[in-house]
């Protein structure tokens, strides 16, 4: 692999650990701020199977596109469906 192609995949890994530590942080907060817990509670599991799996690739400084391309691809989906997901879940556990 070019040097070229590891840095941007080395960024792009931690960038997607990094956002996935401050949702869970983030979600976790609201939860105790008064935001409905089990809808917040369950949008942010994949975040932390992403930021458990992301702490031990920074560990062990070994990166691979299999860890971008799916945190990519879940960012953006529920970045986009969040609100519609937020409301669909407290309704259905209210």
């Amino acid at each position: 692999m070019s040097s070229n192609s590891q840095r941007y995949l080395v960024l792009i890994s931690k960038i997607i650990f990094f956002y996935s530590v401050f949702y869970v942080i983030m979600k976790i907060i609201a939860v105790f701020t008064g935001a409905w817990a089990i809808p917040n509670l369950i949008l942010s599991i994949p975040y932390l199977g992403f930021a458990i799996v992301g702490a031990l690739m920074v560990k062990r400084n070994s990166y691979h596109w299999a860890y971008v391309i799916p945190g990519a691809i879940l960012i953006s989906i529920v970045r986009y469906y969040e609100k519609e997901w937020m409301l669909q879940l407290h309704e259905y556990f209210s």
